[in-house]
């Protein structure tokens, strides 16, 4: 196969594209020395790619019936079986539709992949079949992860598990709702904004952003390279923490991580206790414009629950926090726009791994970008219209005062361990009709923001555990701790779920 070659009117239309205009001559004379170029790059179209292997068998997955997916969790079910013995021996395990597993279809709840099956596993999904998991299918997601609400998806909307009709969070929707319904064991979803510690609080279940880096991003697909993240999802710490050993550490494939990465055996120091651990509440955290009573009440109290197992507990201010949402905001607008849309969802300039029929696949969002949900619609026009008008500079500054926020929460975490406020400031919320106005379709999306948007920015690992129950629905605390200190979030995690029954307080 050889690339197809432009005529001179394209050329002519890529140059004019560039501010270069050329003339008939030009034209000629540009065509004719270009022609070595393609030249090589026919050489290149003849060489195999160079894949990770795959090295578990596998069924081709089917979508499960309605009736076998009442929550609207499940993108496709299959099986893959792990390894014999394993730390994740007997566990199944569902996987974010926006990670790669090969052989199944690939959706990132939209269009842009349609008939996309992946080649490879991601790193994650391999380290997970190695350590004895059996993989048992894909979860829905949100249309290209932009909602923190459940009712992005191309496939119809979430339901939580414990009050169908609310929102599981967003955008690891499913992945959350089919833990919490125990229908798997575990779940691998991601976090640009909250994704994993969205749903985990609005499902009751517990959910690790880990430190920035930590674990490998390869084989899923990115929204923008500063904030993307993976992590776990379980029904207990334990599981939590058994998972992360499985997970972390540096694959020599993702950018992401760097020199300085390092793990631990999280599982160790849970039963440790937390006499002497400092806690910092975080003042800014609790009273925002949307916070509930209720939510701000019970995080408050599950302070109580640490002091009284020996922690020290005190409140501390940083008023920078409610700056997080804004500076994140111009993070992922532009940044998502350049790397998502414009970027072939992989972008340039980095050294790893490329799914390059995965970068093919997603390009057919140009031919259909009207069918694209409004989430995306609006994120991607304000991302254009900034970049344009300003090039770039807005993405420069909030990366900039992204390391002044960084600066400002380790400076409080040089005399504490442990950051603590509500995971999101509200209990889930009702799904949106069919019907619903932009403005509240946008509502419930990111509505829930204030409290997880801004450590994505500084690659804080930060974890949501449930705390309490009002109304039926449960609340969730979320815990935030220095760059690669997991345990210290799992050693205190553990200690409140073995001293405070969350459903009944």
């Amino acid at each position: 196969m050889s690339i197809i070659r432009p005529d001179t009117d394209e050329l002519e239309a890529v140059a004019n594209s560039l501010g270069i205009h050329l003339t008939a001559r030009q034209l000629e004379d540009y065509q004719s020395v270009l022609q070595a170029n393609f030249d090589a790059y026919d050489v290149l179209d003849q060489q195999a790619d160079f894949l990770p292997q795959v090295s578990y068998p596998r069924s081709v997955g089917h979508v499960p019936s309605a009736a076998q997916n009442l929550l609207g969790a499940w993108q496709c079910q299959a099986h893959i079986q792990g390894n014999s013995e394993g730390p994740l021996s007997g566990r199944t395990v569902v996987i974010k539709d926006n990670i790669a597993v090969a052989g199944l279809p690939m959706l990132n709840g939209s269009f842009t992949l349609d008939g996309y099956r992946p080649e490879v596993d991601a790193t994650v999904v391999t380290r997970l079949l190695d350590a004895g998991a059996s993989v048992a299918g894909k979860a829905v997601c949100e249309a290209l992860c932009f909602s923190g609400g459940s009712h992005t998806s191309a496939s119809g909307p979430v339901h939580n598990p414990l009050r169908p009709g609310y929102s599981a969070g967003g955008s690891s929707s499913g992945c959350a709702a089919l833990v919490a319904a125990g229908e798997v064991d575990l779940a691998v979803g991601s976090d640009q904004g909250g994704s994993v510690r969205i749903p985990a609080s609005f499902c009751g279940v517990y959910g690790m952003k880990p430190t920035h880096g930590l674990v490998p991003y390869t084989g899923a697909m990115p929204i923008e390279s500063t904030l993307d993240h993976l992590g776990p999802i379980t029904r207990s710490v334990q599981d939590n923490a058994l998972m992360l050993e499985v997970l972390a550490g540096v694959d020599g494939l993702d950018p992401r991580q760097l020199a300085g990465t390092t793990t631990a055996r999280y599982t160790e120091g849970l039963s440790r206790g937390i006499a002497g651990l400092k806690i910092a509440v975080l003042r800014e955290g609790f009273g925002h414009a949307n916070s509930e009573t209720d939510v701000d009440q019970a995080v408050r109290q599950a302070g109580e629950v640490f002091r009284a197992q020996g922690a020290v507990v005190e409140e501390v201010s940083i008023p920078m926090h409610l700056l997080g949402p804004a500076i994140w905001l111009a993070i992922a607008a532009e940044g998502a726009t350049q790397q998502l849309m414009h970027g072939n969802s992989h972008g340039f300039n980095w050294r790893g791994l490329y799914l390059t029929d995965m970068m093919e696949h997603h390009a057919s969002w140009r031919n259909r970008a009207d069918d694209l949900p409004d989430t995306v619609k609006t994120t991607m026009i304000l991302g254009e219209y900034l970049t344009r008008k300003y090039h770039g500079s807005y993405y420069g500054k909030a990366q900039n005062l992204g390391r002044k926020l960084r600066l400002a929460y380790d400076e409080i975490l040089t005399r504490h361990d442990l950051l603590l406020m509500p995971t999101l400031p509200l209990k889930a919320t009702p799904l949106p009709p069919a019907d619903a106005s932009l403005a509240d379709y946008l509502g419930r999306s990111f509505e829930m923001l204030a409290n997880t948007c801004g450590f994505d920015v500084t690659g804080h690992p930060a974890m949501s555990l449930p705390c309490a129950m009002s109304d039926g629905l449960p609340i969730g605390l979320q815990l935030v701790g220095k760059h690669f200190a997991e345990a210290d979030l799992y050693r205190a995690a553990y200690a409140f779920e073995q001293n405070s029954d969350w459903k009944v307080r």
